[in-house]
């Protein structure tokens, strides 16, 4: 039977994705670096996993012919632009400018009621995690969740399974009894890697991507409860 719950934090517990887009070409301003990332394009560059990963891959997408002594300067910069798009992140989220999306927080009430186990595996950093969640949640957010994966416990990222393994083994459970949410075809491959059924909803930078091997595929969490999920994950559900 069910007995845990994971989520994905960007685009999954918070629709952040237009934010963090300001962020980094805040970022790039502040860096007196030309770059402007609009939302076409940042909808391709959310295929790479991580912002330093996805700043990286625009680097060397623009300059290919980086040499190894150039790559020191350009992960120091890529280091340097990653603090600015953080701080003015979280500043924004301060400023009320993200919240949960709907549903989220009505499931995880239910499921800490249903005495299930909630945790959080994502790519994102601990700071943007923590400036979410105790805007959205409270300061004592942390205590909602059993176990918190992220991009300082699981370097390696999204579609690789690390961060879902780290997570199911600091729970102590099998991926046979917990279920994943998630919002883009990344995340879906990861928390399939580690053997989870997953739910995905996406938004409206990850809608075009493919979700095969989903439980399910909904607009959100609005309409979905805890008894309606714990059908979908029973025995007799899984062998229909």
């Amino acid at each position: 039977m069910l007995q845990a719950l994971i989520f994905d934090v960007d685009g999954t517990l918070a629709d952040t994705e237009r934010i963090h887009l300001e962020a980094f070409n805040h970022a790039f301003a502040e860096e007196g670096l030309d770059w402007h990332w609009d939302e076409a394009l940042y909808t391709e560059l959310l295929q790479v996993s991580g912002g330093k990963e996805r700043m990286r891959h625009y680097w060397q997408l623009r300059h290919p012919d980086v040499t190894a002594l150039d790559a020191v300067a350009l992960q120091q910069t890529i280091d340097r632009l990653h603090e600015l798009k953080t701080a003015w992140y979280e500043d924004a989220v301060n400023q009320g400018r993200v919240q949960l999306r709907p549903g989220v927080l009505r499931l995880i009430e239910q499921a800490r009621q249903a005495n299930l186990a909630v945790s959080i595996a994502t790519t994102t950093s601990p700071v943007n995690i923590a400036a979410l969640l105790r805007h959205t949640i409270g300061p004592d957010w942390r205590t909602h969740f059993a176990a918190i994966g992220d991009a300082s416990s699981a370097p390696v990222k999204k579609p690789d399974p690390m961060v879902y393994r780290q997570v199911l083994g600091e729970m102590g459970l099998p991926a046979s009894v917990c279920v994943a949410f998630e919002d883009s075809r990344n995340g879906l491959l990861a928390a399939r890697g580690a053997g989870l059924r997953t739910i995905v909803t996406p938004t409206a930078f990850t809608a075009y991507q493919r979700f095969d091997g989903a439980l399910r595929v909904l607009p959100s969490l609005a309409e979905l409860d805890i008894g309606t999920l714990q059908a979908w994950c029973a025995p007799q559900a899984r062998a229909a």
